[in-house]
């Protein structure tokens, strides 16, 4: 069966004065940029079956722009985590999943979405070892379940940044 794991830098964030990391907003352009996520994730890709995401401000307001209603789970450990945390969180998402989206940060996204493919030369693969900005989205597909998602077994089909 055919899984699908799309990871997703929050949208741009505001800085305003006396916020903590943790708490920053989306700034007016991350709205927006995560709403056009949204519509790019509806006409392009599977319906998604689960979403696991940050539990920082600007990636909960990440998701309510893109207009996902999937079931969420909001996983603390995303904020800052490294690959090999957001591998483990893959690992355990349900067999029933077949889309499943992560929206979290940056470096973690970038990093995870190059550890997992294994497709490295791709034009989509050089464009994320470029750059990962905000709202920008990593399709990753897998032929195998979720528990053996791992570093070189899936491919890197889409990367996508919505301007």
């Amino acid at each position: 069966m055919a899984r699908t794991l799309i990871l997703m830098r929050h949208g741009k964030s505001g800085y305003p004065d006396g916020v903590a990391d943790h708490e920053r907003p989306l700034a007016p352009r991350g709205l927006r940029e995560a709403g056009l996520a949204g519509d790019w994730l509806r006409a392009t890709q599977p319906a998604i079956d689960a979403v696991l995401c940050s539990t920082s401000t600007r990636t909960r307001e990440t998701l309510a722009a893109t207009g996902i209603t999937a079931p969420v789970s909001f996983e603390k450990a995303i904020y800052d985590a490294s690959p090999h945390t957001l591998m483990e969180l893959v690992h355990l998402a349900d067999d029933a999943v077949r889309t499943l989206l992560m929206i979290g940060h940056s470096p973690g996204m970038p990093w995870t979405a190059w550890e997992l493919a294994s497709n490295r030369s791709t034009p989509a693969a050089a464009r994320l070892s470029t750059k990962f900005p905000t709202s920008a989205l990593a399709v990753i597909e897998f032929d195998r379940p979720w528990a053996d998602a791992d570093p070189g077994t899936g491919d890197l089909v889409t990367f996508h940044v919505p301007r």
